[in-house]
């Protein structure tokens, strides 16, 4: 037997806020005639599995995430959690932050836990129709708080909203059919996302061979007195970063005007690697004071605090008015260094592991400008710095093309995916089951 879809025969005009037409056959209740709110506590020294829940993959035993988040020093007073509840993040619900639980287990008390009143309610259903982008749009609407992040669905908001509620076996047949489609698409999802990390992978090896190996295989070697490289090409040079760039050249200063407009660019604002950044328009007055570095193109923004991040990126295109934060160093290369060479050297793995490592502390890894100054670094004769970047440019773009079309199929799945749950949660779509 097979679930397919189709379209109901019959629907009617709907007054609520889920849909504008419903299908004739479903009813309409109110949260709380469906779900009831749990507040079994948890008694004192037990041990039950804690749970945690997130917005992004749904409720796990915290045992399994504990890099996710602070573990619990005690349980005592939690709330228990049956498998088959839902629970609900009443800060982050308006953000799909609701889950299915498939564990027995405790979970924190800023949690609602609810139940199925009775057995013509399937949990499974109200969880997907509860995490699509119109319930979180109606979440929203009905929580309390002056801004975003105070926003809270309580229970008394959350309950009094009105739900579709198709007859039990539909419930059923929707989320067995949901729960089979979703996970094909995930498959496919999953296969896509590792031939994009392949991919990058490649293009980093690429950096790295090329960096440090040059183009022309057939030169005579020496050793290269970098502990990260065993040999480098004879006529290439091993110089100190501060012997061919400046740190740190350029920096606002106390009296730059309170209304100097420029383009800020924080540690979050990078993703790893040449052209990886984004940045947010902001006033001298209204920026942080850490903002200070200017940046210029041709620099590269070397992130000093947090280093595990890998926050490196260069400045490829003519830009104007960008600051960052003194959390970073500015590589600005001296004459005879092409800087799209020095771009690519500054992002291969030898000089990032290198960072990484000279870092100090455990859950703060930091290191200085200074630090990175005395870097080692290879320096090519200037025709073959721009050789090798020109070769990178042409090889990259092609794989950043490969990576590019894998991503958007990615989006277009994960689109496909949304768009199935909601169409088929909200009666657009009818699930049958086929004989053939």
């Amino acid at each position: 037997m097979k679930l397919c879809s189709t379209s109901y025969k019959k629907y009617e005009i709907s007054d609520n806020e889920w849909y504008e037409y419903v299908p004739s056959a479903w009813n309409e209740k109110r949260v709380k005639n469906i779900f009831k709110l749990i507040t079994d506590i948890a008694p004192n020294d037990n041990d039950f599995e804690l749970l945690s829940l997130y917005a992004s993959i749904g409720v796990r035993p915290r045992k399994d995430m504990e890099q996710r988040g602070n573990k619990a020093v005690t349980t005592d007073g939690y709330w228990i959690v049956k498998k088959g509840d839902i629970i609900v993040n009443k800060l982050l619900a308006w953000m799909g932050a609701i889950g299915l639980s498939e564990y027995n287990g405790v979970t924190s008390p800023a949690y609602d836990v609810l139940r199925e009143l009775n057995k013509e309610v399937n949990a499974k259903f109200y969880t997907y129709l509860f995490r699509t982008e119109k319930s979180q749009a109606i979440f929203k609407k009905h929580s309390r708080g002056i801004m975003d992040v105070r926003l809270r669905l309580y229970f008394d908001k959350f309950g009094a909203i009105t739900v579709p509620f198709p007859p039990i076996s539909e419930q059923k047949t929707i989320a067995h059919y949901l729960d089979t489609k979703t996970a094909q698409i995930d498959r496919k999802i999953d296969l896509l996302t590792q031939k994009s990390t392949l991919y990058s992978s490649l293009k980093q090896s690429l950096i790295n061979e090329t960096v440090t190996r040059g183009l022309d295989k057939t030169v005579s070697m020496k050793d290269s007195g970098i502990d990260a490289i065993d040999e480098v090409p004879e006529h290439w040079e091993v110089r100190r970063i501060k012997e061919i760039a400046y740190i740190n050249k350029r920096t606002l200063t106390e009296k730059t005007p309170n209304d100097y407009e420029f383009d800020y660019i924080d540690i979050g604002s990078i993703t790893y690697g040449i052209k990886g950044f984004s940045s947010e328009r902001m006033t001298f007055e209204d920026a942080p004071s850490r903002a200070k570095r200017i940046v210029k193109k041709g620099d590269t923004i070397i992130s000093t605090v947090r280093t595990y991040l890998k926050a490196i990126a260069s400045i490829e295109n003519d830009v104007s008015d960008l600051i960052v934060s003194t959390g970073f160093a500015v590589i600005s290369p001296k004459k005879l260094l092409f800087s799209k060479y020095f771009s690519y050297l500054l992002t291969s793995n030898f000089v990032v592991d290198t960072i990484c490592a000279l870092s100090i502390g455990v859950s703060y890894p930091a290191t200085n400008s200074s630090v990175i100054g005395n870097l080692l670094c290879l320096v090519p004769p200037p025709s073959e710095q721009k050789a090798i970047a020109d070769y990178l440019d042409t090889k990259t773009a092609q794989i950043d093309q490969i990576i590019q079309i894998i991503n958007t199929q990615i989006e277009k799945l994960k689109e496909l995916r949304k768009t199935l749950i909601n169409d088929v949660v909200t009666g657009k779509i009818k699930v049958v089951e086929n004989e053939h």
